[in-house]
C-alpha cells in the first residue's frame, strides 16, 4: 500500500458479518431449508458453514451473495474445539442446540486475541432457564429436560448473552424477559429473523426483550442488515485519505453516535437515496473518543477512531471502556510514525500530518482495516502481515479500496 489522494466513487456495503454468523447458528433450531440474503464472502461465514456442516446440516452458496441452510432431523449437538477455537462467535450455537434438543457440548471459544471474555454471564442466563452445565476437557456440556421461561437481568449487555438467552427462551415454556439485554441492531435483526420462523419476541433492540415460547418454529427466507462496522471502516478511510465516495447499502440510523463524532471532526455524512454520502476535505479536527455498548461508539469502531486521529489536527484521547488490551495494534501505528501514548484504558494521540510507510502486522480483523487506512496517509510503502485476518470480517477489501482510488493491492 502506498499513500493514496483523496477518495472517490461507490463502495457497496456487505451484509453484517456480527448478524449473519448468529442467524447461521439460530437456524439449527428448527429442521427445513432456511435462505439467507446478502450474506458476506468472508472467512467467518466460511467457518461457521463448516461448524454446521460439522453438526450434519448443508450449507451451500446458490448465488453470489445467498447461502442457503439445509437442517435435517439428525443434526450431532456438538461444536468442536478446532472450529470453536478459530471464531467465539460459534459459541451461540449453544442457545440454538438447547432450543432444538435440550442438550449441547461446546468447546470453550477461542476468537480475535483482545483479552478475556468470559462467558459467565450466558452460563447464568440458561442456568436461570434451567439448564445445567458440567465442563471437563476445554468443552461445556449442557442439558435441560425443559427449558422453562423467567426474568434474567443481564449484569451486562453482552451482545452474546442477549443472542443465547434469544435462541434458547423462544422455545421455552412461558415467558422469559431480558432485562440490560444489547441492543445492537445485528439484535434486532435476530430477533426479526426468529419472529419470523413463529417466534413471539417484543422488544428486540430495545433493553427489554419479552420473549413468549412457542412450541413449533419453521424456516424462512431472510435479508441481512448492512454491515455497520464495515460501513464505519470506508468512512474512517476518507476520514484519513479525504475525497467524496458513497457508501451503497449503509444505514445512517445504526451508525448515530459514530455520524456524530465524525461531524465534530470535521466530516459531512448524510443519509443518501441508496446509502451514505460523506466527504472529508483537508485535515480532520481531533476529538475524545469513549467506547460504549450499542447505542455508544462501538468497540469495534476505535481502531478507526486511533488511526483518524493520527493525522488529524491536535490531541484526541481515546478510553475503551469494554475489552481489556485491545490497544495492541498502537505499536504498529507507532511503527509508522503516529504519537500515541498508552495507559490503562485510554490511548492520547497527538496527530502528525502524514505518517511513514513502515512493515506492520495485523493483530485482528478491525485494528488490520485500521492499519491499512492509516497506510492511506504514509508516505512510501506499507506492508501489512497476517493480512488473513481481515478477510476474516471483509470481502475484498483491497478491491473495494483500489475501486475509489487507493492504491492497495
Amino acid at each position: 500500500m502506498r499513500g493514496s489522494g483523496p477518495l472517490e466513487g461507490t463502495v457497496a456495503i456487505e451484509g453484517a458479518k456480527n448478524s449473519v454468523l448468529k442467524l447461521m447458528a439460530a437456524s439449527l433450531i428448527c429442521d427445513g431449508r432456511f435462505v439467507l440474503r446478502n450474506v458476506p464472502r468472508i472467512v467467518d461465514v466460511e467457518i461457521m458453514s463448516d461448524l454446521l456442516t460439522s453438526m450434519g446440516a448443508t450449507v451451500r452458496r446458490t448465488e453470489d451473495h445467498v447461502l442457503t441452510i439445509d437442517v435435517g432431523d439428525d443434526i450431532t449437538p456438538e461444536a468442536p474445539y478446532e472450529l470453536v477455537e478459530r471464531m467465539r462467535a460459534s459459541i451461540v450455537v449453544l442457545g440454538a442446540l438447547l432450543a432444538r434438543n435440550g442438550y449441547a457440548r461446546v468447546a470453550l471459544p477461542g476468537g480475535d486475541n483482545f483479552g478475556p471474555r468470559p462467558i459467565d454471564m450466558h452460563i447464568a442466563g440458561l442456568e436461570a432457564l434451567g439448564v445445567r452445565f458440567d465442563a471437563a476437557h476445554g468443552y461445556i456440556e449442557a442439558r435441560c429436560d425443559n427449558l422453562v421461561g423467567t426474568r434474567v437481568v443481564l449484569e451486562f449487555p453482552s451482545v452474546g448473552a442477549t443472542e443465547n438467552l434469544l435462541m434458547a427462551a423462544v422455545r421455552a415454556k412461558g415467558t422469559t424477559t431480558i432485562d440490560n439485554a444489547a441492543r445492537e441492531p445485528e439484535i434486532a435483526d435476530l430477533c426479526a429473523f426468529l419472529t419470523r420462523m413463529g417466534a413471539r419476541i417484543v422488544g428486540g433492540g430495545t433493553s427489554t426483550i419479552e420473549i413468549e415460547g412457542v412450541d413449533e418454529l419453521a424456516p424462512v427466507d431472510h435479508t441481512v442488515i448492512p454491515d455497520r462496522i464495515e460501513a464505519g471502516t470506508f468512512l474512517a478511510a476518507v476520514g484519513v485519505a479525504g475525497g467524496e465516495v458513497t457508501l451503497q447499502g449503509a444505514r445512517a440510523d445504526h451508525m448515530d453516535m459514530l455520524i456524530r463524532k465524525l461531524g465534530e471532526m470535521g466530516m459531512r455524512v448524510s443519509p443518501s437515496s441508496d446509502g451514505l454520502w460523506v466527504q472529508a476535505k483537508g485535515r480532520l479536527d481531533a476529538v475524545d473518543v469513549s467506547t460504549l455498548p450499542y447505542p455508544g461508539i462501538a468497540t469495534d469502531y476505535k481502531p478507526f477512531f486511533v488511526a483518524m486521529l493520527a493525522v488529524a489536527e491536535g490531541v484526541g484521547i481515546v478510553t475503551e471502556n469494554l475489552f481489556s488490551g485491545r490497544f495492541r495494534y498502537v505499536d504498529e501505528l507507532v511503527r509508522m510514525g503516529a504519537d500515541i501514548r498508552t495507559e490503562g484504558h485510554h490511548a492520547v494521540v497527538r496527530g502528525r500530518p502524514r505518517l511513514s510507510g513502515a512493515p506492520v502486522r495485523a493483530p485482528d480483523i478491525r485494528a488490520g482495516a485500521a492499519l491499512v487506512i492509516a497506510a492511506l496517509a504514509a508516505d512510501g510503502e506499507t506492508v501489512v502481515s497476517d493480512a488473513s485476518h481481515i478477510a476474516r470480517g471483509y470481502e475484498d477489501f483491497a478491491g473495494k479500496l483500489r475501486s475509489v482510488g487507493a492504491d492497495v493491492t
